[in-house]
């Protein structure tokens, strides 16, 4: 069993990660893949989970595979013109929630659901946990190959939006949501703002060396039971580490993270945020936080930070 590194000042680790020459072939031949696939979107207003002030959606569109990915989309009931929208990325193993109250702020709000959650697992679902090692030796088959590509179609969702004004639409989330924010603005140009919490994936490899919580966890448990596989395991993972993704990320963003994170190390997470290559980025390191990365105490940041790019 592999013992966890000893640490040391989280921006200066040098992580472990190697970007594939062909990374970004693989990526941009898979988004050429995807776009071929109608999206065939459909919206049903569900009056139970409406209120006064937003109308809520349940909406259902197709990804690769043929997978049908779900999700929330909510509205200002009173409104008029094009909206800004945000797409709310989910976390690794909890059900996303309704995103209503941005939606009182004058967004279109889209809380995006990918394969393999309650609503989009009819033709996917290996679990949790045992959704981060599915097929991990393929990166053909893998499952975040087809998660990564749910998420940049959420974006396609929206372009297809009337109420939507398709220059400023935004992405968030924390955990696997934070990944996913990096992965969808790295992958798809038309996402104008981006804030990423405690991000996951990033760093695989790095986070299995430093800790041994879920759901990394998951890699030490496969390695332990497959040594011999490692090399294969971490070649797939090169293609799908938000690491490698970052340097395409070029819109206004910010990354923040708990210090004292036992899920996602700060390591990773700073790793991540150094090879952005957006001019405008921004990083909060929170002492004495761990996995919820400070985010009550920047919620006002975000909140600006959202209106200036999204509604100014």
């Amino acid at each position: 069993m592999m013992e966890p590194l000893e640490r040391q000042r989280p921006d200066q680790y040098r992580t472990v990660v190697k970007r594939p020459s062909d990374f970004d072939a693989f990526w941009d031949d898979l988004l050429s893949q995807a776009a071929l696939i109608p999206l065939n979107p459909s919206v049903e207003r569900v009056s139970l989970r409406s209120t006064p002030e937003v109308d809520v959606y349940l909406v259902h569109y197709d990804s690769l595979g043929g997978v049908r990915i779900a999700g929330w989309y909510c509205l200002p009931h009173e409104r008029s013109g094009k909206l800004p929208a945000i797409v709310y990325m989910p976390g690794y193993v909890g059900e996303p929630s309704i995103p209503r109250e941005n939606a009182r702020n004058g967004y279109a709000t889209f809380g995006f659901i990918h394969r393999g959650k309650l609503r989009s697992n009819g033709q996917f679902n290996p679990g949790y946990p045992g959704l981060l090692t599915h097929n991990i030796v393929d990166r053909q088959t893998y499952s975040y190959r087809g998660i990564y590509i749910d998420a940049a179609r959420a974006i396609d969702f929206l372009l297809s939006c009337d109420d939507v004004d398709h220059t400023r639409i935004g992405v968030t989330g924390g955990s696997q949501g934070g990944g996913l924010t990096i992965t969808t603005a790295a992958l798809r140009p038309e996402v104008r703002a981006a804030v990423a919490a405690a991000p996951f994936p990033c760093g695989f490899m790095d986070a299995v060396a430093l800790g041994n919580t879920y759901p990394y966890q998951e890699i030490r448990d496969y390695l332990h039971l497959y040594p011999e596989r490692r090399t294969a395991v971490e070649q797939t993972l090169a293609y799908f580490d938000g690491i490698n993704f970052a340097p395409r990320v070029t819109c206004p963003i910010i990354v923040h993270i708990g210090l004292q994170d036992n899920v996602c190390p700060a390591e990773t997470g700073f790793t991540a945020f150094q090879a952005i290559s957006s001019e405008h980025k921004q990083i909060y390191p929170y002492e004495g936080h761990g996995h919820d990365a400070g985010r009550v105490e920047l919620r006002e940041t975000v909140d600006a930070f959202f209106r200036t790019h999204l509604q100014a």
